[in-house]
């Protein structure tokens, strides 16, 4: 598969919430405003690029070793350094964004579109640069999602809607008819 098509396809056709149904948690919990779904975005697209490339990278030696075994607890302890380190300098520099994202910025750690990706590109026996175009665009993918989910719930707050679908109800509804939209993508021949 080439990397044009490993990019569009991680970002339309194989979007990580849309089609796979990866990274719910954040995706319903910090898109109420487009700035915390903005800084939360950057945030996975730097963890889930990172945790992809250096996991690949591990798995490869966990292979000579014989240790292929271990690479789901190695995966996690990367993510959870990863994670670590974008807390911190997002506390750093933003506090206002870190005080924004608040519980969902450590939650990253358990988020399982930043394992599943690591986990693909080793099951699809990407290369090197491979990993790096699949996770950096599936990530993409994701933070493209958050985004227009909380631009669509900000228009939402302006609206009159009925009493039993507003809330989460509501917020089901349109992920649900955005999911289907995506499907459109499915038939995207590249």
């Amino acid at each position: 598969m080439g990397l044009f098509a490993i990019f569009v396809s991680a970002i339309l056709v194989n979007n990580f919430i849309f089609s796979r149904f990866l990274g719910i948690c954040p995706f319903l919990g910090v898109s109420k405003k487009i700035d915390s779904a903005t800084g939360m975005s950057l945030a996975v697209i730097f963890v889930m690029t990172m945790a992809g490339t250096i996991s690949w990278m591990l798995n490869q030696l966990l292979a000579v070793m014989g240790l292929e075994f271990l690479k789901t607890i190695v995966f996690i302890l990367v993510i959870a350094v990863l994670v670590q380190f974008v807390e911190f300098f997002i506390k750093k520099t933003s506090p206002s964004l870190y005080e924004a994202l608040g519980i969902y910025l450590p939650l990253i750690t358990t988020n399982c579109a930043v394992l599943g990706v690591a986990l693909l590109n080793v099951q699809n026996n990407y290369n090197i640069v491979q990993a790096i175009v699949n996770s950096f665009a599936s990530a993409l993918g994701f933070g493209m999602a958050l985004v227009i989910f909380a631009a669509i719930r900000e228009r939402m707050d302006n609206n009159d809607i009925p009493a039993p679908f507003k809330g989460t109800a509501i917020a089901l509804i349109t992920a649900g008819l955005l999911s289907m939209a995506f499907m459109g993508f499915s038939g995207l021949k590249i």
